[in-house]
């Protein structure tokens, strides 16, 4: 302690003492109290031991029960009848109590074939059954309307059943030589109305290409009463239209087994069926598919730096074969000649190469020109080309120029273009672009007229 430094504030040594002793004491209980605190935050909390807890009903897994379902269906579809609409509010209502997510098949099942399908089509002994179904309803199109009707408002009443109703129909094509002649019958009729309705995708149809339905003519002939009922509702573009969409306009030939899958015993077939429009369209997605082929070919042909005698040969032989005309040939081979360059993306450099590449091909376009209608055609493609493709834009009239230079286009075919047969594509830019080359062409007409009456 140092001498004097507490004399004046009347405070002694002893007082001093007691005063720093309880400073460290109240540090030491103030830092044992935080040791103690913070090893008992570090022990485990204390459980309970033998104590049982009641599982929430919604933890609770319903238990999978297919026969019960069964039966409610059954017996609501009885109690029913023979009314559609009576079938439709019950269906309705009852999707509110039972689980159709779960047993959508069951359901549909039941629905269409009065009780539970077995593997191949027949309908399983061990379970009860109904009258009340498509399988046994009439056989025509007004009661299989009815009966499209009581899916179609169940299923928009329960969007989640489309997938499965999809899916359940897959599974009926699979299934068709379990079934009589009539339940086949039904079915068709049912699956038309339904593809024209919009209920079901025509992606359905590729079950009937399953070889062991496609066998004994079991596909083509449920195939021609799906599509007479189809046909019934809407028309061939319609149903074209649809069949495009999924990519089975270019499918309809393995309806049939490989022996017969050709056009013409497919036109047979269909037109002695009374479907000639059905026929003629799949006559044409052939057709379109074998141009398609041709085309590639071609350009595989430029590609491997055939010569252009080779290349004519070959096209005027598959035109003979496949009957196609001069018209839709040169527009073919436009279109091949275009798509076998990598054009260049800048505006200003793209006309001067198309100008050379267009000049080691017009032999090939001129080989297929012979006729004043092919130089129009070939004049209308290269017009909506140049429009579909903005930097060809302002290549129209050169290209239409060279091809003149070339005798790929007469003077008559570009002055017929202009003054009646052009596009609206484009319209005003093309012919403001063709509009002193095409006074140059009335002038030099002119000149050749008085020039052979003179020398008359």
């Amino acid at each position: 302690m140092i001498p004097g430094c507490f004399s004046n504030s009347g405070v002694d040594s002893r007082s001093l003492s007691r005063l720093f002793g309880l400073e460290l004491m109240s540090a030491m209980l103030d830092e044992g109290f935080r040791v103690s605190f913070m090893n008992n935050q570090r022990q485990q909390k204390p459980t309970l031991t033998g104590q049982r807890f009641k599982t929430r009903k919604r933890d609770e897994k319903e238990r999978f029960d297919p026969s019960q379902f069964q039966e409610s269906i059954v017996q609501g579809l009885n109690q029913s009848g023979s009314d559609l609409d009576a079938v439709a509010k019950f269906l309705d209502s009852s999707g509110a109590k039972l689980d159709y997510r779960r047993y959508a098949e069951s359901l549909f099942d039941i629905l269409v074939a009065g009780g539970m399908l077995a593997p191949g089509g027949t309908l399983s002994e061990d379970m009860i059954c109904t009258e009340f179904c498509v399988f046994k309803a009439q056989e025509d199109m007004e009661t299989m309307q009815a009966y499209a009707q009581v899916f179609n408002k169940l299923i928009r009443r329960y969007k989640y059943l489309e997938k499965g109703f999809e899916e359940e129909i897959k599974k009926l094509l699979l299934f068709l030589k379990g079934f009589t002649e009539s339940e086949r019958n039904k079915l068709a009729m049912l699956t038309g109305i339904l593809l024209a309705n919009g209920n079901i995708s025509a992606s359905i149809l590729s079950s009937l290409f399953n070889e062991n339905v496609v066998k004994e003519g079991v596909s083509a002939c449920f195939a021609v009463k799906l599509f007479k009922s189809w046909l019934s509702e809407k028309d061939i573009n319609s149903v074209a239209g649809s069949l495009r969409k999924v990519g089975m306009d270019n499918r309809l030939l393995e309806l049939f087994p490989a022996n017969k899958r050709s056009s013409e015993h497919f036109s047979k077939y269909f037109n002695e069926a009374g479907l000639k429009e059905l026929s003629d369209f799949a006559k044409n997605q052939q057709s379109i598919g074998a141009r398609k082929e041709l085309q590639k070919e071609i350009e595989d042909q430029m590609s491997r730096g055939d010569t252009l005698k080779d290349i004519i040969a070959y096209t005027r032989e598959e035109m003979k074969k496949s009957n196609i005309s001069e018209q839709t040939m040169v527009g073919l081979i436009w279109s091949s000649v275009m798509s076998s360059v990598e054009w260049n993306k800048k505006e200003e450099l793209v006309a001067e190469q198309a100008i050379k590449h267009l000049k080691q091909y017009s032999p090939l376009l001129k080989a297929f020109t012979s006729q004043g209608f092919s130089e129009l055609t070939l004049l209308l493609k290269i017009q909506e080309y140049c429009y579909d493709n903005i930097h060809f834009m302002k290549a129209f009239q050169k290209i239409i120029v060279l091809l003149y230079k070339a005798d790929v286009l007469s003077e008559e075919a570009i002055l017929k273009w202009y003054t009646e047969a052009h596009l609206p594509k484009g319209k005003s830019v093309f012919l403001e672009q063709m509009k002193t080359f095409v006074e140059w062409l009335k002038h030099a007409e002119e000149e050749s007229e008085s020039e052979e009456e003179e020398a008359d």
